[in-house]
């Protein structure tokens, strides 16, 4: 009878017990329904925060050593080169051709205020911009009456550029 007794006692906390467990867990599924949205929201905003760091401090860092160096200022006239950005125009004393010369130093850097001339025409030529730019461009237009191929050389300092261009005129 004792231990029929202490069954019953066991039985009943059992389902006590069980009863007790399953309430909890409900309980658990309120909070995390109230606990979810707050879980999301500081996840949003720790990625907000992680992205304006790396806007502000890690990616300008990356740009500036990404950037190109300045220029050392001295012109390597074997470095520079002459590119001819329109080759082809009518002989009439109006339209051009133009012609760009791009002075570099030992670094393939372009350098600032420096100035070139073109041989080859001796009429019509006319500098756009008289000292380089920048990126060390110094561009001229060029005109002819004459219908004609001529061949350009740029000088620098005395010196002759590796590269020459042809521009033609035709009426």
């Amino acid at each position: 009878m004792l231990n029929d007794i202490f069954d019953r006692i066991c039985y009943v906390d059992f389902f006590k017990l069980c009863y007790d467990l399953f309430k909890m867990e409900k309980n658990a599924k309120l909070k995390m329904k109230r606990v979810k949205p707050v879980l999301i929201a500081v996840g949003v905003v720790a990625g907000i925060l992680l992205i304006l760091f790396l806007a502000t401090s890690v990616v300008p860092r990356a740009l500036v050593t990404l950037t190109r160096a300045s220029s050392s200022g001295n012109v390597v006239v074997g470095g520079s080169y002459l590119l001819g950005e329109e080759i082809l125009a009518r002989a009439d004393g109006k339209d051009a051709c133009v012609v760009n010369v791009f002075l570099q130093d030992k670094n393939g850097q372009g350098v600032e205020g420096k100035t070139v001339e073109l041989t080859g025409m001796t009429n019509g030529v006319e500098p756009v911009n008289t000292l380089s730019d920048k990126n060390g461009k110094v561009s001229f237009k060029l005109t002819s009456t004459i219908e004609g191929q001529f061949k350009i050389n740029a000088v620098y300092g005395g010196s002759q550029l590796p590269q020459t261009i042809v521009v033609t005129f035709r009426n």
